[in-house]
């Protein structure tokens, strides 16, 4: 389930849902908003149902109140702005972002509440002024690509010490992933493995991507994680597997549905500390003066299944390194 949600958000079936109506005229009812890129997510899925407990830990009680209103782009960035402009008028309390252009888009229309998760380095692209103190109308869960970057590729050097060249697939139309993979290719360089740039704007520039990968094989593959190489995961696994090329991914949804490995933060604990946030900004606190926040669980997670079917022999020492080993 955390899985199918989390593909949802990112890769987008449809564009929003209805707001919900909850009659409680003695107390004030506090308006949650999420929106990402993809398909809005109730609040009886894995990642809003951790919304919804965290903020009735605090003392918001769905029904009562508490409304949970989810929206989604459907897979086109271009809605963002027309989406957010919807929940300003409809005057929603408080928004959890997915993603950075959503993030960024919630910047320019000025949306008085935001929590971001998903956006990259908040800093270095120009959303926030600085991680302590935010100093606009967002705050949220940062991101610390260099050292997650760096991590993800020493696991790849211990799965293959003569490793001399990665692929990294992301896309180059978002700055935040863009940003991500500059962070991925200096550590990269750092660890002596050269790099094959390889961005994506479209899912026609897969194959591009793969006949590149043709032409001159990668001794490994690093994908960035944002809804349109999401959106085209399978075509990656697929190209992985016949090829024999050990990949590693960002988020552990990729592992459970067919990628060989993954690190990089819990999503669990990240809405859970986006909850908290949105808890803190209903009570009145303000996101310029909410510091932004790291992920404190980093699983690494392996797909025997995966690499048995690539004809791949793990190494002991690797797996023994796992949070979680799927068979």
């Amino acid at each position: 389930m955390k899985r199918r949600e989390f593909i949802a958000f990112l890769a987008g079936a449809t564009v929003f849902g209805p707001r919900a109506s909850f009659a409680q005229p003695s107390t004030k009812v506090y308006h949650l908003g999420t929106l990402g890129p993809g398909a809005p997510f109730n609040d009886k899925s894995p990642f809003g149902s951790i919304l919804v407990r965290v903020l009735a830990d605090h003392g918001y009680t769905l029904g009562q109140n508490l409304a949970f209103e989810s929206y989604g782009a459907m897979g086109q960035v271009s809605k963002l702005p027309g989406i957010l402009q919807e929940m300003k008028a409809n005057k929603v309390d408080a928004i959890v972002a997915i993603g950075f252009p959503t993030a960024m888009a919630a910047k320019a229309t000025d949306i008085p509440t935001v929590v971001a998760f998903g956006a990259g380095d908040p800093v270095a692209t120009g959303l926030v002024d600085g991680l302590a103190r935010p100093g606009g109308n967002i705050t949220g869960i940062s991101d610390v690509a260099a050292t997650l970057s760096t991590k993800r590729l020493s696991l790849l050097k211990q799965l293959d010490a003569k490793l001399q060249r990665v692929a990294m697939l992301w896309n180059r139309d978002d700055l935040g992933m863009s940003m991500r993979y500059e962070a991925s290719a200096k550590a990269a360089q750092s660890l002596g493995v050269t790099v094959m740039p390889l961005g994506v704007r479209a899912p026609d520039d897969f194959n591009e991507a793969f006949a590149a990968m043709n032409r001159e094989p990668p001794g490994a593959i690093l994908m960035v994680s944002d809804s349109l190489t999401t959106l085209n995961r399978k075509r990656v696994f697929d190209f992985a597997a016949e090829r024999k090329i050990p990949a590693i991914y960002e988020y552990d949804f990729m592992v459970r549905d067919g990628g060989l490995m993954s690190y990089g933060p819990d999503l669990k604990e990240s809405f859970e500390r986006a909850g908290d946030m949105v808890s803190r900004i209903f009570k009145g606190a303000r996101p310029a003066d909410l510091p932004f926040e790291q992920p404190t669980r980093y699983p690494f997670v392996i797909n025997t299944k995966t690499a048995k079917a690539m004809g791949l022999e793990m190494p002991p020492m690797l797996v023994a390194l796992a949070d979680e080993v799927i068979e």
